[in-house]
Formats: C-alpha cells, structure tokens, sequence
C-alpha cells in the first residue's frame, strides 16, 4: 500500500531542527490533506504543518521531541478510505455579533480529537489577555480545537473571570516543572551571549512627548480617515531612528570577523510580545518609507506575530531594533541588543513630569529612552549624539522631513 513518508521541513535558512510543541491529530486518525497535524517550535517561530495528502496518519515522534530539519515525523496511508462521518476540516468562523448572554460558557462544539481544548495561537493570546485558563472554552475547530471566535463567544456570554487579587491561587505548596520551548530556550541562549560576547553599555535620555501628542491629537482623525491605520507612536520612533541612523551609520552597522559591515539601509526590528514569547518582526527598508507605510507594515507584523502566523524571514536580518517596554508600564531599563546587531532603542511609559522650560515650571509629558550599544563598534560620542538626535526629533517633528510643503502635513501625507 502507498504510505508517505511526510518530513520536517525547513522552516528558514540555519535552522537545522524543529520542535513538536502538540500534535493536532492522534496516532491512526484519519487527516485530510492540507489539514494541520501539528505545531512545530524552532528556534525563531511556531509553525503549523499541515497534511501533504489525505489518509490514516501514523505518528513517528512525540510531543516535546527535537527532530531534524527532513526527518521523517509521520506516515500517511493514502489507500485508507475516510470514515463515513468524518470531514475535511471547516476554516475558522469569521467574526460575528455577540450572541446573547447564556448560561453556558461553551460554544458549538465540534467532535472531540486529538485538538480537543488546544487553543488557536490567536485563541491562546486572547484567553491569556483575559484571564481564561484550559477547560473554560468549548473549541468548534477540527477535532475541537479551540478558535479565536469560540473565547469571544465564551466571553460574550459571560464566563467568569478570575480578576480578584489571589483568586488563581489554590492554596497548593506543590512545585511542577514545565518544558521551555525551543523558542525560549534559544532567547536565553542568545541573551547569555550577548552578555558575554559584547561590551555593551547604555545611555539615557528623557523626551518632551508633548509635541507628538498635539500632533496625533490634531490630526488622528485626518490621519485614519486617509491612510485606514491609525497614527501611534511607534511610526514617529521609527521614523526619527531612521533618520538619526543616516547621521551616525555605525549605530546601524555590525562586527564582521574584523571588519565592520555597514549597511546604507535600514532594516527596523519592532519587538512585540506575542504568546510563544518575545518576537522581532523586522521593517524593511524603513529609511524609504512614509509614516502611513510604517504604521501599516508594524500592525500587519504585529498581527501576525500575535496569531502566530509569522515567519522566519519576516523576523531575520534587521539591522536596528526598538522595543517598547512602555506599554507594559516600564518606567526605565537596559535593552539587550539583539545579534548580531549593534544598537537596541528601548521606549518606556509617558509620565507626567515638572520640568524647566524657558525658565518656568511646567508638567510636561516625559518617556525615558535607553540606547544600549557595542562599544567594540561604537563610540561613546557617537552613541550620545545618536540618541540625542532621536531626542530632538521626537521634540521637533519637522526636523525629519524634507520638503517645502506644511512640514506636518508633510509627515503624515496629507
């Protein structure tokens, strides 16, 4: 009888092996192709890998199992008929109005697999954002996998939630030890390295907010209505880096044996947290675009790193990153850079501060920055004068642009 012998495949160049994080199907289920089987961790993305044709599938490795890139993980027996009540999986619902309140948190369920109660990437962030844990959401995907839409109607229909201080504490002195993933495990290493590797050092500024905040609050509206994303702040930092990166190129250059490679380009790594950990989807060519484009590519990048669905080449080769600890109320802190690049920018909350201008006391809004750099490759002069070139940037929109026309309007492409 044919049987297929389904492999690993590569995920992206220099990733040599894989992880199996959950096997979707059991051992002697029938799959049909393009069916997602599993989820498989690399060292730099979770991927899903889907069926190469239909058949009874036969598993050859286990959950939590390190395979090499083009082993052989299971087979697929072609000649097997499927069950007279299975079906090709459905594509997860699209979103719908909430439907009315009702007694049991528990979707439309789908019959019970392998998958059951797994969450979607994109289902595993909402529950986290929502405090949900395993067991309180009914999946309606193949084999009763959890979905995005299944924890919305769940919510809608008023699951409770665990918001009190203590309320997910059992009063249990047990300890249980749990498996980092390959994407951790390859996080922490990178970071040790770092550590030992770089002569790394940081340097701080604060920056007056207030101008970018009379700007968006200007022209947010104009700005959505025109260009269908909305004007944050990050497009502003990027674009600022971007700027300041042309004035002091080694701050956007890396160490080559014993040459430095500079780059007469700016590839813009966003960190963004994401379900499986920290992840660095990169801009590209982010000295060339305008402030729309930029705010467009890091939700788009955003999105997909949050459901999952980002690849090894969306999160490789940048050549400078921002990471925003702000969002998660960090006031100050140490940015470790991220290889082999040289220079990482760390934002942090906006505070309302009193601080001197033109002689007078005024509450201001301020952000900390810190730019953490290889001093192997860059100087202290240059390091200082790079951040605060970003400082008055931020301070002074019109110093990014070139051009004759209302140098605001000229910013958001108006």
């Amino acid at each position: 009888m044919p049987i297929l012998e389904m492999k690993v495949p590569s995920p992206g160049e220099s990733i040599s092996e894989v992880e199996i994080a959950t096997w979707l199907v059991a051992d002697g289920d029938y799959v049909f192709k393009d069916q997602a089987i599993a989820e498989v961790d690399s060292d730099k993305a979770t991927l899903e890998l889907p069926a190469e044709a239909g058949g009874t599938i036969t598993l050859k490795a286990e959950e939590g199992d390190a395979v090499a890139v083009g082993a052989v993980v299971c087979l697929i027996d072609t000649d097997a008929e499927a069950p007279a009540d299975a079906a090709p999986p459905a594509a997860a619902p699209v979103a719908a109005p909430a439907p009315s309140p009702a007694p049991a948190p528990v979707a439309a369920s789908a019959p019970a697999g392998h998958a059951a109660g797994h969450p979607s990437p994109a289902a595993r962030k909402l529950m986290e954002e929502s405090g949900l844990k395993a067991g309180q959401v009914a999946g309606s995907g193949p084999g009763g996998r959890v979905l995005k839409q299944d924890v919305l109607s769940a919510l809608a229909a008023g699951v409770p939630q665990p918001n009190l201080p203590g309320a997910g504490w059992s009063g249990s002195r047990e300890v249980r030890n749990e498996k980092m993933s390959m994407l951790r495990r390859k996080v922490a290493e990178r970071l040790v390295g770092v550590k030992n590797e770089t002569a790394m050092l940081t340097t701080f500024n604060e920056v007056d907010m207030k101008p970018i905040m009379d700007l968006r609050k200007k022209y947010k509206n104009a700005f959505k209505e025109q260009h269908g994303v909305g004007l944050g702040f990050m497009g502003f930092f990027t674009k600022a880096v971007t700027s300041a990166l042309e004035l002091y190129p080694a701050v956007n250059a890396m160490i080559d044996g014993k040459e430095m490679r500079m780059h007469d380009y700016a590839d813009i790594g966003i960190a963004v947290s994401s379900p499986k950990g920290l992840m660095v989807p990169v801009v590209r060519n982010a000295e060339s675009m305008s402030l729309h484009q930029i705010e467009a590519e890091i939700k788009r990048l955003a999105i997909r790193a949050r459901d999952g669905e980002i690849t090894v080449d969306e999160m490789s080769g940048g050549t400078f990153t921002i990471t925003n600890g702000g969002v998660f109320g960090s006031m100050l802190s140490t940015p470790i850079i991220n290889p082999p690049q040289s220079a990482i920018l760390g934002m942090h909350n906006i505070v309302e501060r009193p601080v001197a201008i033109n002689g007078q006391v005024e509450v201001r809004p301020i952000m900390y920055v810190a730019l953490s750099y290889d001093h192997r490759i860059i100087d202290g002069k240059e390091s200082v004068s790079f951040l605060v070139a970003v400082k008055e940037m931020l301070e002074n929109p019109e110093r990014m642009l070139f051009g004759s026309k209302d140098p605001i309007e000229v910013l958001l492409g108006l």
